[in-house]
């Protein structure tokens, strides 16, 4: 079933897209995730992801997008600044020296046109030529439905121009049903290397082995054990917010809590994730009273590896003219037997 649930100021409307496995509430503001419900291993109603009480909550500039849609480029561009055909391009500078989640707005805080579809809905945006410093304008859809399980995003668009697109969902899943720490939940990420960051946060373009450090994770095994170790990329970040280059097309991220027994399987387009144990939430409050204290979230920003437009030869962020991006993440929620 979908459905308008709450009509809000401003073109802001919340959606309800339910079936007999998950029900999710989405906002047009940002297209941000509001909940994402499913049964636990006793029956009872969990919330997958943190999340506000209120939509007007998300509309404040707090840094976290939380469970927002993130473009035109999620993660970090250096300096701001990129040179394609020949011509400097100059972005906001919201992150340190970088320019971070698109910019001052970026497609975050934006309301989105949408319509109802079969199983979930349909949103629209057109970023013009420019907007945050971006070339070309964009013609930009996303689309959330259920299959049974799983929640599905896609990403579609086309520009006039050539220019660059990496789109995230930047959701702070938590499988307890609420604001806790995340140390006992158990992570497995099919992925041999990760990328370094700097202490601002930006992808260095040095890739290194995960083997016999903090970052291993293709054994499934509990956060606590590894984001507490003495490793200076660990500490510069606060945490894990890092890339992960996946070896596998699919079911690339697994994350299980013992204490609900749901277990969250990430299969994606997307060659790499940044994965972020939201290192920076800092005291707000979520929709069910709880306080939201570092690491009490995992984000999988499902995307192409930040600031590739100065670390790859031929950057997947850069989108020419006429040609279609298109990628897609799904996101299953089962009760693990």
């Amino acid at each position: 079933m979908v459905e308008v649930k709450e009509r809000l100021e401003n073109g802001i409307d919340v959606l309800s897209i339910s079936n007999s496995h998950l029900t999710v509430e989405v906002t047009n503001f940002g297209c941000t995730l509001l909940k994402i419900v499913t049964k636990d291993k006793n029956d009872q109603d969990c919330d997958c992801i943190l999340g506000f009480e209120h939509v007007e909550d998300y509309q404040k500039r707090d840094g976290t997008y939380l469970n927002a849609l993130v473009g035109r480029v999620c993660n970090r561009i250096e300096k701001g600044t990129f040179t394609m055909n020949g011509t400097e391009y100059h972005l906001p500078i919201n992150n340190g020296p970088n320019s971070l989640h698109g910019g001052i707005e970026g497609f975050s805080y934006k309301v989105f046109d949408y319509s109802l579809i079969e199983d979930g809905v349909k949103f629209h945006y057109v970023s013009k030529d420019g907007e945050e410093g971006y070339p070309g304008t964009l013609d930009f859809y996303a689309i959330y439905w259920l299959d049974g399980a799983s929640l599905h995003i896609q990403y579609s668009g086309v520009s006039d121009k050539d220019t660059l697109i990496n789109i995230t969902n930047h959701g702070y899943f938590n499988l307890n049903g609420h604001a806790s720490n995340i140390d006992d939940h158990m992570l497995r990420i099919s992925a041999s290397k990760f990328g370094c960051v700097d202490p601002d946060g930006l992808y260095t373009g040095e890739l290194r082995n995960v083997k016999d450090t903090a970052f291993d994770f293709n054994t499934e095994k509990r956060i606590g054990d590894s984001i507490h170790a003495e490793d200076e990329q660990l500490i510069s970040a606060r945490g894990y917010d890092h890339p992960y280059v996946f070896d596998t097309k699919e079911n690339q991220v697994c994350l299980y809590s013992p204490l609900s027994g749901i277990e969250l399987k990430v299969s994606t387009t997307y060659p790499t994730a940044q994965i972020y144990s939201a290192n920076y939430l800092d005291g707000q409050t979520d929709k069910y009273g709880k306080i939201m204290h570092p690491q009490d979230g995992l984000c999988i920003e499902t995307s192409y590896i930040a600031d590739s437009i100065h670390k790859e030869e031929n950057p997947k962020v850069l989108l020419k003219a006429g040609q279609v991006f298109e990628e897609e993440t799904t996101y299953t929620f089962e009760v693990r037997k």
